[in-house]
């Protein structure tokens, strides 16, 4: 498996960045700072108005114009709204046209709405949890040689036993693969790191005869990262393959990012924590940055290479 830190693939990147989605950026920068100028212009505006209200004093003009300023509020409110929905399609496009390029991956296509359902989340043994909030966004899908995968953005929390609040479980890009044939045995890998949050989910694997195979990891490192679990039918390095532990190791330190994975008979999924929106515009700051795109270039390389070394290892 290819490390996702490769200099001269981010290299190529950057120059890709730089002819093809810098202009796009250009282009989209132009529209907020236009929205930004409308912003100021109806502060002024607004502020001139209630100064002539107060020295008017009449409440009834005061209410009349009133009610132009809301709705005035609600097209301002819209249209930041419509710059946020047309940023991630025009700019995705462009990512997902360069990491198209990569061999064996194709088809690619981006929704900003929907995504992996909470059947499919929960069937991956990763989190057990009555996910009462779960959302689904930034929907992409394709293909890795034959295996055709699926991943999102997904915000999951569960209502709390103890407070009247919704507590964390997730948040993050996760991605679903289905390979060709089916392997045998079921492996789950989770952030040692967070075990204490993770007992249900043991168990829960445990029930149905995982149990316990760290010793057989054969990088110190990734035993010392990760809690691995599988059925007694399982072949771990035939999974788990050396360079796939090496780079997942790697990829965490680097970023400091968590990642979970299950392989379950045909199934695969792989979960990547994100503390923050992924991709999100800003309204009242520049979005022409390199670092803003290459993050999530990088997240949806890792992800798609666990999925083509599993595809040319098996």
């Amino acid at each position: 498996m290819r490390n996702l830190i490769d200099i001269q693939r981010l290299q190529k990147f950057r120059v890709f960045y730089n002819t093809t989605i810098y202009p796009e950026l250009q282009r989209l920068e132009r529209h907020r700072r236009r929205l930004i100028r409308m912003f100021v212009l109806s502060g002024l505006f607004g502020i001139g108005l209630i100064v002539f209200e107060v020295m008017l004093g009449i409440w009834v003009v005061t209410l009349t114009l009133s009610i132009p300023v809301v709705i005035y509020i609600f097209y301002l409110f819209r249209r930041v709204s419509q710059y946020r929905a047309q940023f991630k399609p025009r700019v995705m496009k462009h990512i997902l046209d360069f990491i198209e390029e990569e061999p064996n991956v194709r088809e690619l296509d981006y929704k900003a709405d929907g995504g992996i359902t909470k059947e499919e989340f929960l069937e991956s043994y990763l989190f057990h949890t009555p996910a009462q909030y779960y959302v689904a966004e930034d929907y992409i899908y394709g293909k890795v040689g034959e295996m055709p995968f699926r991943m999102c953005e997904l915000f999951v929390r569960e209502q709390s036993k103890v407070r009247n609040r919704l507590d964390y479980v997730f948040k993050g890009i996760f991605l679903h693969a289905t390979f060709p044939e089916k392997a045998q045995g079921e492996i789950v890998i989770w952030p040692r790191e967070l075990r204490q949050y993770l007992t249900r989910s043991i168990k829960e694997f445990t029930w149905v005869g995982g149990e316990n195979v760290d010793h057989e990891v054969v990088n110190p490192d990734f035993r010392e990262a990760f809690i691995t679990y599988a059925t007694p039918d399982t072949h771990i390095i035939g999974i788990l393959s050396e360079p796939m532990q090496k780079a997942l190791v790697e990829y965490r330190a680097e970023t400091g990012k968590e990642i979970y994975m299950s392989f379950l008979g045909r199934e695969i999924y792989v979960a990547i924590t994100e503390p923050k929106d992924i991709f999100e515009p800003y309204i009242f700051r520049s979005n022409v940055r390199f670092e803003l795109v290459r993050e999530f270039f990088e997240d949806i390389h890792m992800l798609l290479g666990i999925v083509q070394d599993f595809d040319q290892t098996h």
